[in-house]
């Protein structure tokens, strides 16, 4: 077992790397400032660079790489920003794995090229106003009327709603109670009878759209049934690399605020010396590399495992609730070492605080994780309800 990148993974960590450096730092004040998702030219770069379809099938526009190689050039985006990474994220987790690994070949040819050249891109809508973390609680139904498929409902806390051109939708789509009625389709932005409400306003994730949507009589052909009921499992287990895109944004925005603050306290002088030089800064420093290399090896198990296939709950569980609970302590102490000047907007440390915060509640909270991680060790499930 070797810990080290061979010399292609490195390069390509090191090109994402340059990239972001060079090319996202004032995207990412720009994107903070005007609270707006990466323009459409910008998405044509990414995908000029190829980083949108990372692991995507080659039939399908991607590159036909690894989890692991969307991981690496993840992580280098996330340093910069939430904002500027959120596109890598929706191109090769999240929406795009149930698409890659369970969706019709029709839909996978009219959509995953789209978003592989930066011409589309693709959320997914699962929360409701009563069915969040109890999401086998939700109520948006989709019924089979003959080819066409009408979904009525509303759902609550979609990122990307009103930005992105194409939906997953998690949907109730027969009689069965649970999660045995649950399925999704996939629906286009300017479907008549879908509306997007009021934008909401967060304390972090600003350039990241999220709004309620709402489904009156939305139409679309049978061929948009990604998964059909009874597969609530299959949506779940894709779910698993969804969670390790959550992770990699942790593992990010918590290596970028670390890398700073290292360069500020050798620079900051205080009592004639700089700060690098007081023990207790020795210390904290020590302990915020510790937890990020431990969260970026959880994380890399996780996709490793994995293969060309989906992660393990247990590891990507476990990957996302120690690094959603890491990132949240690194930005705190980088924050304290840079006293006034963390808290100040001057710098970017403030915003990797407050986004660190939303990424232990978006994919499921880190409670969540923790008894999704029980239930893996005990080989069973555990019922909320009673």
């Amino acid at each position: 077992m070797s810990f080290k990148l061979d010399e292609a993974q490195g390069a390509l960590r090191d090109t994402a790397a340059r990239f972001a450096r060079e090319q996202l730092t004032g995207l990412a004040r720009e994107l903070e400032d005007r609270d707006e998702s990466p323009s459409h030219e910008w998405l044509k770069r990414y995908a000029a660079l190829g980083v949108l379809g990372i692991n995507v099938p080659e039939q399908y526009g991607g590159q036909g790489m690894s989890h692991f190689d969307a991981v690496l050039v993840l992580e280098e985006f996330a340093k910069i920003s939430s904002a500027v990474a959120m596109p890598v994220f929706e191109a090769n987790f999240g929406p795009m794995s149930v698409l890659v690994h369970f969706g019709p070949e029709e839909l996978k040819q009219r959509v995953l090229p789209k978003v592989c050249s930066g011409d589309l891109v693709v959320a997914v809508s699962m929360s409701e106003p009563d069915a969040g973390t109890a999401l086998t609680d939700l109520q948006t139904r989709a019924e089979v009327r003959g080819s066409r498929v009408v979904i009525n409902g509303m759902k609550r806390w979609c990122s990307g709603a009103g930005h992105a051109g194409g939906y997953l939708v998690y949907c109730r789509m027969g009689t069965a109670p649970g999660a045995a009625g649950i399925g999704a389709v996939y629906i286009e932005k300017d479907t008549p009878g879908l509306t997007f409400g009021k934008r909401e306003e967060l304390m972090g994730f600003r350039g990241i759209m999220t709004a309620d949507m709402f489904f009156d009589n939305v139409e679309v052909p049978v061929e948009n049934i990604v998964v059909p009921a009874g597969n609530f499992r299959k949506l779940m287990e894709a779910f698993d690399l969804e969670r390790c895109g959550n992770t990699t944004m942790s593992v990010g925005i918590a290596a970028g605020a670390f890398e700073f603050v290292l360069n500020y306290v050798q620079e900051r002088k205080q009592f004639g010396k700089p700060l690098v030089e007081f023990q207790a800064v020795q210390l904290k420093l020590a302990e915020m590399a510790m937890k990020v290399d431990a969260s970026r090896l959880l994380l890399h198990r996780a996709v490793l495992n994995a293969g060309g296939g989906l992660p393990s709950m247990l590891d990507s569980s476990m990957a996302k609730c120690f690094a959603n609970e890491m990132v949240r302590e690194v930005t705190g102490t980088a924050m304290q070492l840079m006293g006034g000047y963390g808290y100040s907007k001057q710098f970017d440390l403030e915003r990797r605080l407050r986004d660190a915060w939303g990424w232990g509640i978006a994919g499921g909270t880190i409670d969540v994780q923790k008894t999704n991680i029980a239930a893996a060790l005990v080989g069973r499930r555990f019922d909320q309800r009673r």
